[in-house]
């Protein structure tokens, strides 16, 4: 008996039920991904290891390893190593191979075979040794040179990354300043709402003019536009942060800290230029390349003397490929002196001494400057710390004066001309307290990149 195939069929409403169920899953709206918890000192951890300025620095100290090196290596010998083919009839050539080959015999006087030979092969194979045994100091001096160059790009590093802390600090900072510059305009909008439906609901009870509401209202839209553009802020300032960090722009950080006053270490303007004069990395850099200069004028003085070098070689000729032929070698030891080079070693020696005074006027630029932004950091960070304690006196007192004209508006004592005067004062005071806390941070991390001392474990890195 044959069986037939079961055919199992879907009721056609079963069937549309999963279809629609199916339909609703995909185009159902994603969650939206979620905020990272991200840390100033995780911020600062990220962007040392992502951000590409600190991958130039690396790649110059890298490159400046390389030097060392490179100098190096002209102190060890030389080995070289031929292997090479040659044919041809020339007289001179067939002569001097078949003796090289050691195979000339009686018959190669013949004029007829010197003036005519016939073509010949040469396979040549050569192992050549040359050794500077003295040059007056100038590969030594080559190698000391380098190392400096090394200890600069060192330097450079360490400021590339001092900056880029200083840029994250910023950023980070400024993107906690605009959340409570947002979380300002939202409390604004609130009171601006707040007012508009107190003006409203006194219009309707009879006891002010319609200019009440209109004036409310012109106040209400105000904020709302205040809150548009803050929370545009926020946005920037996240897209900033992401870009000093090194990750993609759509990378979501939710900051773990809040804006806040902070107590941070002080110090006196004189240790402040000291510690700077001594430890700024891009100042002890543009030293190093000074003291690599003054090598690089010695090397030029050196190039003035005489070279010993020496010099071995082996070969071997054979008339086919390592058969049917002959070895020799030859050594010696040379001593060069360069009698004349149409001025070439002056003109390198007047280069090398110019490069040099030219290093030595950019380090007592660089030293000025150094002091000029070590004071100039010293009086920022103490105009920041006397602003905050301002502010934070004239934001109590703003509110203050907000409560008594509210109380003053609603017993029909004043104007919401005056309202309106004293909620905005204590809007402004309010942003303009939240600014100088963020400037007291970022001023006082400014002034540990002026000194060289900024790092990921600095104070206002760590909490």
């Amino acid at each position: 008996m044959q069986h037939q195939p079961c055919r199992c069929l879907i009721p056609i409403p079963i069937f549309a039920i999963f279809l629609t169920i199916g339909l609703m899953i995909l185009l159902a709206p994603q969650p939206v991904r979620a905020q990272t918890p991200l840390t100033l000192q995780q911020a600062v951890e990220i962007a040392l290891e992502k951000n590409p300025t600190r991958k130039v620095a690396l790649a110059n100290q890298r490159v400046a390893a390389a030097g060392i090196r490179k100098a190096r290596s002209d102190l060890w010998p030389q080995l070289t190593f031929t292997e090479s083919f040659t044919r041809g009839n020339d007289p001179v050539y067939v002569f001097g191979t078949k003796l090289r080959q050691r195979r000339f015999t009686l018959t190669d006087f013949e004029l007829a075979r010197l003036n005519t030979p016939t073509p010949l092969n040469n396979f040549n194979t050569r192992l050549g040794v040359t050794w500077n045994l003295f040059d007056f100091r100038e590969s030594w001096l080559g190698v000391a040179r380098a190392q400096r160059l090394h200890a600069a790009a060192d330097r450079q590093l360490e400021r590339a990354e001092q900056e880029l802390v200083f840029r994250v600090v910023e950023a980070y900072f400024a993107l906690l300043l605009a959340q409570k510059n947002q979380q300002v305009a939202q409390d604004a909008v609130r009171t601006a709402q707040a007012i508009l439906e107190y003006s409203r609901a006194r219009f309707e009870a009879g006891l002010v003019v319609q200019s009440d509401v209109l004036s409310a209202q012109v106040h209400a839209a105000s904020r709302r536009q205040e809150l548009i553009r803050a929370r545009n802020d926020v946005k920037v300032a996240a897209a900033r942060l992401n870009h000093e960090l090194g990750v993609p722009a759509e990378s979501r950080f939710d900051p773990a800290e809040v804006l806040a006053e902070r107590d941070l270490p002080t110090t006196s303007l004189e240790e402040v230029v000291a510690r700077a004069l001594e430890q700024r990395p891009d100042l002890q850099g543009i030293k190093q390349r000074e003291a690599a200069q003054e090598k690089g004028v010695a090397m030029a003085k050196a190039a003035f003397g005489p070279r010993v070098d020496l010099f071995a070689g082996w070969e071997a000729d054979n008339a086919a490929f390592l058969s049917n032929g002959g070895t020799h070698w030859l050594g010696g030891v040379e001593v060069e002196f360069d009698l004349f080079q149409g001025g070439a070693k002056r003109a390198r020696l007047a280069r090398e001494r110019a490069l040099r005074d030219r290093m030595a006027a950019l380090r007592a630029t660089a030293t000025s400057g150094v002091q000029l932004e070590a004071r100039s950091a010293y009086f920022d960070l103490e105009a920041a710390r006397q602003q905050v304690e301002v502010v934070r006196a004239a934001v109590a007192q703003a509110r203050e004066s907000l409560r008594i004209i509210q109380d003053r508006y609603q017993a029909g004592l004043t104007t919401i001309t005056d309202l309106l005067r004293a909620e905005d004062a204590t809007n402004r005071t309010q942003t303009q307290y939240w600014e100088t806390v963020y400037r007291l941070h970022t001023s006082h991390a400014n002034l540990e990149l002026a000194t060289g001392t900024l790092n990921a474990g600095s104070p206002v890195v760590t909490p």
